[in-house]
Order: C-alpha cells, then structure tokens, then sequence
C-alpha cells in the first residue's frame, strides 16, 4: 500500500492543517487552474511554497526530522478531497482546537504539524518560507468563501466503535502494503535521497503526537486512499486492522503531548 504517499507524507502530517474528520457539507473542492498564478513576487511565492509542501524534507532539511514530506499525508499537494487538503484553509482560521485547548492560527497549525508529522523544528511565523507555504494555500482557496469548509475537508468519517485486531492488521500490511513501505516500515528510499514511499514508522516517519498516530484518524485516512490507486478498496474494519498495526510500531516520541487537550475531551485513540 503506497501509505501516505504521492510526492513521498505531518502529518505533516501524517497525519493535514485540517481537522481530523470531513466536513458532511460545504463549498465544492475546486482546485485553481494553472493559468490564474500571478507574476511576479505573488505567483513566485506561490510556486516556491508548492515546492516546500512537496519537497519538504530536502528543501527545509533543518525543520524536518525524518523521511516524511507534507505531501505525504496532504495528498498531490492538497488538492485531494478526504486527504487533508488545504483548499479553503486560509479563510476558516483562525479555528478553535480542543487538542491545544485555544484559537490558533493557519499557521500555529502548520507548525504543529512540522513537530509532530515531521518530527522535526516550527518555522518563524514571519520566514519567506513561511510565507511561501501561506500565499499557496491562500491561492488554492481561490473562490471558496471566507468561513466556508469544502466538501471532502480533513478526513472520511469512520466508525470509532470498531475495535481492532492486530492479527488481521499484519496479515494486511503485509499484503497490501510491504511492496512499498517495507516489511518494517522503513519505506523505500531512492539513490538520489529521500523516499519513493515514505517510512510508516521508526526513526524515519511521524512521531507519537502526530495525529496520523491516532488509530481513527490514520484507519480514516486508509479507508479513502489507500492503497493507492485503490482507494476504498477496504472495509472500514479492514482499515481500522491496518491502522492499529501501523500505529502501534515504534516511532519517535514526542514528549509534549501530555500537554494536548488541557481543558479535556482527549479522544480514546489519542497517544
């Protein structure tokens, strides 16, 4: 299964700077047409904050801890519905997060997404990068109206009830998704650097505070995308298996967590 992959993710992911559950209802996801980039410094920021998002771990190698690139969970650079896009972010923060007990902003969120998915260090808030991932994100809401989600924001909603087997969760990992993510979930790397499918767990992928380490929140993410190509393939249960095997692995800590939901409502799943 090509996990959290198409440009080699975050959680950031894994586990996206939109919540963890789809909106039911909303604006249509309508990605810009290439023609209406901007010239000039607008549409270069543009273009050079498309790169970061898809090029994260070799472009900003000092705020990425491991193999992972923001695209990697935000599918062809979150454009994609039920994969986190980003389409129509900039006009729905700031938002209210019960995982940091407060209203944050777009770019709070991004950075959350740059220790956790990422596992690695936030950028200034006022950085040319920064900025750069901004103005794209900005260009991808083009049209969707200010305090609007899109049809097919953060995740598919599934069935939090399912309990899930671990047994199952292996005997599918090794079907479905070993080919590309190895049978120890170290991904597959290229001579060139980098990932042709990203690591799933070790030192190499999301660390424990990642939203993508949530059991509901990453079998969510399976039961659309994944295998690649195949999405919907599986069962909610099947996906529910998979994700528990996938996010019991070791993976890198992430010792301020025990600071999320302060004001409480911690989800079961949460780590």
């Amino acid at each position: 299964m090509k996990w959290f992959t198409y440009l080699s993710g975050a959680l950031l992911i894994a586990g996206s700077v939109a919540p963890a559950m789809a909106q039911s209802s909303g604006a249509v996801l309508t990605v810009p047409n290439e023609a209406t980039l901007p010239k000039g410094p607008v549409g270069d920021a543009i273009k050079y904050g498309r790169a970061l998002l898809s090029n994260t771990r070799r472009m900003l190698p000092n705020n990425v801890g491991n193999g992972l690139n923001c695209s990697s969970c935000h599918l062809s650079g979150g454009t994609v519905a039920y994969a986190s896009p980003w389409v129509g972010l900039t006009g729905v923060f700031p938002v209210y997060r019960s995982r940091n007990g407060k209203l944050i902003s777009l770019q709070e969120r991004i950075n959350d997404c740059f220790q956790r998915s990422m596992n690695g260090k936030p950028l200034a808030f006022d950085s040319t990068e920064m900025n750069a991932i901004m103005a794209y994100m900005k260009w991808l809401s083009t049209g969707v109206p200010t305090g609007t989600s899109v049809t097919g924001r953060g995740f598919e909603k599934i069935d939090t009830s399912l309990e899930p087997d671990h047994a199952r969760g292996a005997a599918l990992y090794a079907s479905q998704c070993a080919a590309c993510h190895g049978s120890t979930g170290q991904g597959t790397p290229i001579p060139q650097g980098g990932y042709a499918f990203p690591p799933v767990w070790g030192p190499g992928s999301f660390n424990v505070g990642a939203g993508m380490a949530r059991l509901y929140t990453a079998a969510a993410f399976i039961k659309h995308n994944m295998p690649l190509g195949r999405g919907g393939s599986l069962s909610a249960q099947e996906a529910v298996d998979l994700a528990w095997y996938v996010t019991q692995q070791p993976r890198p800590d992430y010792p301020a967590r025990i600071h999320d939901w302060p004001k409480g409502g911690r989800p079961k799943d949460a780590r």
